[in-house]
């Protein structure tokens, strides 16, 4: 059987953060409310026209230009 191994690791985060005190304007709750119930603070975002294939296409060039 044949060996397998992880030869580079990549990753892409969108450039647009969306913080709970955002979302505070567009519904009834608050960064507190939010932090305490899920541990979350921010967030990425993507506009609706962006697809998986569009995040994962600079993350996995970044994996193979690691594995040189």
């Amino acid at each position: 059987m044949r060996a397998s191994r992880i030869a580079g690791l990549g990753h892409f985060v969108p450039e647009r953060v969306v913080t709970n005190d955002d979302l505070s304007q567009w519904m009834e709750t608050s960064d507190e409310w939010i932090r305490q119930r899920t541990g979350i603070e921010e967030r990425r975002w993507v506009e609706g026209d962006v697809g998986a294939s569009d995040l994962a296409l600079p993350a996995a060039k970044q994996a193979l230009a690691e594995d040189g």
